[in-house]
């Protein structure tokens, strides 16, 4: 009789096991790209991942647990993100997924989450395809690509108010459905777009591209590119003497330290949409920035601050789920309504999104050498500079 009772018990611990976790420790782990084009933004969000997993520890866990994060590079490329997610629901029996960088490797574990029905926090991936639909299982806390700008649209509105657009993007679904929002955004504000135009990502020259721009003059040239590109465009256009009123980013590249180091002088009155800076008055970011800037030697980019706050996310919900399984966890997740280092946390169904966090956003310019906020003018840490000096006015730096 002993025997089978133990046969029985190992059965019944054998069907929970797979969200019954060790009082000792609760294990994820998380996809990032970190090797490749779009390592720095990998590392910077697994630094604050860190910084996060530290806190929380030092204040008990999630429910007793200890927090034990892992990282596996996805190199950037989706389907190497695929089969990381499919490992960690089958093998790992991970009972929610969250991390990525890239909207591609986040449109692929998005996939194997509503296919395994598994619950996955989108952080940084924005493509708006990612939540619009009817998907229950993918819940995203950065703004769609859609609002990525809706700061920098303020700004161009009450400041800038150019008479003309030239839009350049990187052929990726980030790049992709940004430049296509900014047109119509650019359309409905009745401000002519006088080019769209992709270019490949990884190209080392931009001066034929860049030559086609000069002759349309713009007052604005709007640029989406990760942050190798980004730098390289703008020093070729520095290179080129091409004017314009304003050279503006949207986000990604341009808004990341690295952007300055790159571009050096060319980098100087750039102007970028952001998602958040070291500068905005939610509860906790001056000890976030300054905890971060003493470890890793400088400011954390918007991406950090998403990825420090998901890991508070994820602690709120396993600390209000009714249980480890996916469908509580995907309930609690539901309800989430948090403030965070990022921002407010509430996911919603509206205006052709599911389970979306909206929120404001914001505009940085490099001014001095780094990046300030400049808009909205109750976060500004500067006065912004516009319209920018041409090119022969300005005093050789860095």
């Amino acid at each position: 009789m002993k025997f089978f009772a133990e046969v029985i018990l190992s059965l019944i611990i054998g069907c929970i096991a797979p969200y019954t976790l060790s009082a000792q420790e609760l294990k994820f782990t998380i996809p990032l790209p970190l090797t490749g084009t779009q390592g720095k933004f990998g590392h910077i969000e697994k630094n604050a991942y860190e910084i996060a997993m530290k806190e929380i520890n030092e204040k008990g866990g999630i429910k007793g647990h200890r927090i034990d994060l892992a990282f596996e590079d996805s190199q950037g490329k989706p389907e190497i993100s695929r089969a990381i997610a499919e490992k960690l629901i089958g093998e790992k029996k991970q009972p929610l997924l969250f991390g990525e960088y890239s909207s591609t490797c986040s449109l692929a574990i998005a996939a194997v989450a509503e296919q395994r029905k598994t619950p996955y926090l989108v952080v940084t991936g924005a493509a708006d395809e990612i939540t619009q639909g009817t998907g229950r299982y993918v819940f995203r806390m950065n703004p769609a690509n859609a609002y990525y700008a809706a700061g920098m649209l303020s700004f161009f509105k009450e400041v800038v108010k150019p008479q003309s657009v030239v839009i350049l993007y990187e052929s990726s679904p980030f790049g992709t459905s940004g430049a296509l929002q900014m047109a119509l955004a650019f359309h409905k504000a009745r401000i002519p777009v006088l080019q769209k135009e992709k270019y490949d990502k990884g190209t080392v020259d931009f001066r034929p591209l860049l030559s086609r721009v000069q002759s349309k003059k713009p007052d604005v040239l709007y640029m989406i590119s990760y942050v190798e590109d980004a730098a390289l465009m703008m020093k070729q256009i520095q290179e080129l003497r091409l004017e314009a009123k304003l050279f503006a980013g949207g986000a990604a590249g341009f808004a990341i330290p690295e952007f300055i180091q790159y571009a050096k002088a060319a980098s100087e009155y750039v102007v970028t949409a952001a998602l958040w800076s070291p500068q905005v008055n939610y509860p906790g970011v001056r000890e976030f920035a300054e905890k971060y800037r003493n470890r890793f030697g400088d400011y954390p980019s918007y991406h950090g601050a998403e990825a420090y706050s998901a890991l508070y996310v994820i602690q709120d919900v396993l600390t209000r789920s009714k249980s480890w399984n996916p469908e509580d966890v995907r309930e609690a997740m539901k309800s989430t309504d948090l403030m965070t280092v990022f921002g407010p946390i509430k996911f919603e169904d509206r205006e052709g999104y599911t389970n979306q966090n909206f929120m404001e956003t914001l505009v940085m310019q490099v001014i001095d050498g780094r990046h300030e906020t400049i808009w909205p003018l109750k976060y500004a840490s500067r006065k912004y500079i516009y319209p920018i000096p041409r090119w022969s006015e300005r005093i050789p730096s860095r």
